[in-house]
């Protein structure tokens, strides 16, 4: 049995949704898991767990900052353990921009850090217009129009492919 640590940033919760998908995956498996915001890592010992994994949303095309504060001060520690990182993202929803390697975000992602998972994901996110406050719900209908996604003002869209998170929570399980 493996302890592992499923560290996530999430802006309106569905990174968070997707977190617990994996718990319940990885559980089923045999391991402890550990989840737990990156706002609330700072009492952990890291050295503790088996594998790291670490999921973020996007927003304004960017992860949080503070997942990648935590990946840069942990870079030593996260290449010496079995680890993992996975997007969440609305891009996602298209086919052709789903992989790790297709999705402008990873690959942006993966360009500016230093470290190379050994496991990576891509989910499609939630839109949920009602949720947002006045701003992001027009950025983000502005952005939809764009890239021809849904621009209703009241629509909620769940995008992720279950099945996918479900096939990544077995991927790492194995430690």
């Amino acid at each position: 049995m493996a302890q592992i640590l499923i560290l996530f940033s999430s802006m309106d919760g569905h990174t968070k949704k997707i977190c617990n998908v994996l718990k319940q995956v990885v559980e089923r498996n045999a391991h402890k898991v550990a989840l737990v915001s990156v706002e609330d890592f700072h009492n952990l010992d890291l050295q503790s767990f088996d594998k790291i994994v670490i999921g973020a949303s996007v927003r304004y095309g960017k992860h949080s900052k503070q997942i990648v504060n935590f990946i840069n001060s942990n870079l030593q520690l996260l290449d010496s353990k079995s680890n993992a990182f996975f997007s969440v993202n609305i891009v996602a929803r298209k086919p052709e921009k789903h992989h790790p390697d297709t999705n402008p975000y990873m690959r942006k992602f993966l360009q500016q850090s230093s470290w190379l998972p050994k496991q990576l994901a891509v989910f499609a996110g939630k839109l949920d217009y009602p949720k947002y406050c006045f701003f992001d719900r027009l950025m983000i209908r502005l952005i939809m129009l764009i890239t021809k996604g849904p621009t209703n003002p009241t629509a909620v869209v769940e995008f992720t492919d279950w099945k996918e998170v479900e096939t990544f929570g077995k991927l790492i399980s194995e430690i």
